[in-house]
């Protein structure tokens, strides 16, 4: 095998360690960086919704107070407040969900799914924990769920939910006496749950992947062809001139012209020293004949 062959294929077997390593370690860091994109945006959403919940209960809630005697009014819970203004995102957004399950709810429609409930749990399980990220797999796509804990915190909470008795005539009309009472202060009852479908960030981030990929292969071949290149002027065309001259001077031709090579490198070198060595046998040979 040539010595541009060798060094060629050590020169491939080496890209392809580095390749798998960079491969490796751009894949991971790609796919965190989508999810953390995927994330805050998640954040932004739960944000948006704890802004609707509080202007809600602080705002608009207490100049609804005494007509909620006449006429329960859903407008005025944080709960009902941040879901309804989410539904009007969610006719651009489809795939995105903003939900606020509850273990034991009033309302019917914010029961919690089991895997809603398990999140829940976690944070009664938990109290400290104050944020929970998971991917899950579904028909429609893996999913990204945020979910941060839903607190009973004030006052108008258990006023509503402490007892059928202490909560609001009108909306026990509405909603019954069965469900969503028991209430505790620092209780965790629910959880607010962002949705967001992972499969066009995955998708790009999967882009981004083969195209660093592409680069590092288009990288790999435009510097094996100028190492090739390289190594034909620099060391091989040298070497198999010295080896042409070896030849010759081996077959007794001493007469042939000397190498010019200026470079000072280790073939400039071996060049000068073959070069020296051809003089001297040449004076051997002279000697010997003049001697005869």
């Amino acid at each position: 095998m040539k010595i541009q062959a060798k060094i060629s294929l050590a020169m491939s077997a080496a890209f392809l360690v580095g390749l798998v390593l960079a491969s490796i370690g751009a894949y991971f860091i790609i796919h965190r960086n989508a999810i953390e994109d995927s994330l805050q945006n998640a954040r932004l959403m739960i944000e948006g919704a704890s802004a609707i919940r509080t202007y809600t209960s602080e705002g608009v809630g207490p100049l609804l107070q005494q007509q909620m005697k006449v006429e329960f009014l859903p407008y005025a819970i944080p709960s009902f407040a941040a879901q309804t203004n989410f539904r009007l995102v969610q006719r651009k957004l489809t795939e995105y969900s903003y939900r606020e399950p509850t273990l034991n709810p009033t309302n019917p429609n914010d029961k919690a799914a089991d895997w809603e409930a398990n999140i829940i749990n976690e944070f009664r399980d938990y109290p400290d924990k104050a944020e929970l990220a998971t991917t899950r797999e579904t028909p429609a796509g893996p999913f990204l769920t945020l979910a941060r804990p839903l607190k009973v915190t004030s006052e108008q909470c258990l006023q509503c939910h402490s007892t059928p008795e202490k909560a609001p005539s009108t909306m026990t009309a509405l909603y019954g006496t069965r469900n969503g009472f028991g209430w505790k202060p620092g209780e965790v009852v629910g959880a607010q749950v962002v949705s967001i479908p992972l499969a066009i960030p995955l998708q790009r981030a999967q882009r981004t992947f083969l195209l660093f990929v592409a680069a590092l292969v288009g990288t790999y071949i435009v510097v094996i062809l100028i190492v090739y290149v390289l190594l034909s002027f620099i060391v091989v065309k040298p070497v198999k001139e010295i080896s042409d001259m070896a030849s010759e001077v081996s077959l007794g031709k001493l007469n042939a012209p000397e190498l010019v090579n200026r470079s000072r490198d280790e073939i400039g070198s071996l060049a000068a020293s073959f070069n020296r060595m051809r003089r001297s046998l040449q004076e051997s040979l002279r000697m010997l004949d003049a001697q005869g």
